[in-house]
């Protein structure tokens, strides 16, 4: 299983980024997927996961009601719907996958794509 992220960039303050998280292999449909994010000097933060079919999601308090998380599974993407950005949202975002079947939420993360740059100036 390999996951790609993309979509990260240099955006201000109360703009909007999507992130993509492209996943293939075999089974990746009934996997649940995270985004996490780790900015210089702090560690590595939960943000969003998002079940296998997206019929439940959850949030950190920090994003709650600015992102929202979703899934194509036709197209074997995650996304992650940025709004409302602020500079303390500034950070490398990582998608990963939780390869127990159907299972939620993610207790251990197996997979991990490569990050993407999110900057968010003031």
């Amino acid at each position: 299983v390999q996951l790609q992220a993309s979509g990260g960039g240099l955006v201000q303050a109360g703009d909007s980024l999507r992130l993509s998280c492209v996943a293939s292999g075999r089974n990746v449909k009934n996997y649940g997927v995270g985004w996490f994010r780790q900015a210089p000097g702090k560690e590595r933060e939960s943000v969003a996961a998002i079940n296998w079919n997206g019929g439940s999601t959850s949030y950190a308090g920090s994003v709650k009601g600015r992102f929202t998380i979703s899934r194509d599974n036709a197209k074997n993407t995650v996304y992650l719907q940025m709004n409302s950005l602020k500079p303390e949202d500034t950070a490398v975002y990582r998608c990963a996958a939780d390869s127990t079947v159907r299972r939620f939420p993610p207790i251990r993360y197996d997979y991990w794509g490569q990050g993407t740059l999110v900057t968010v100036s003031s």
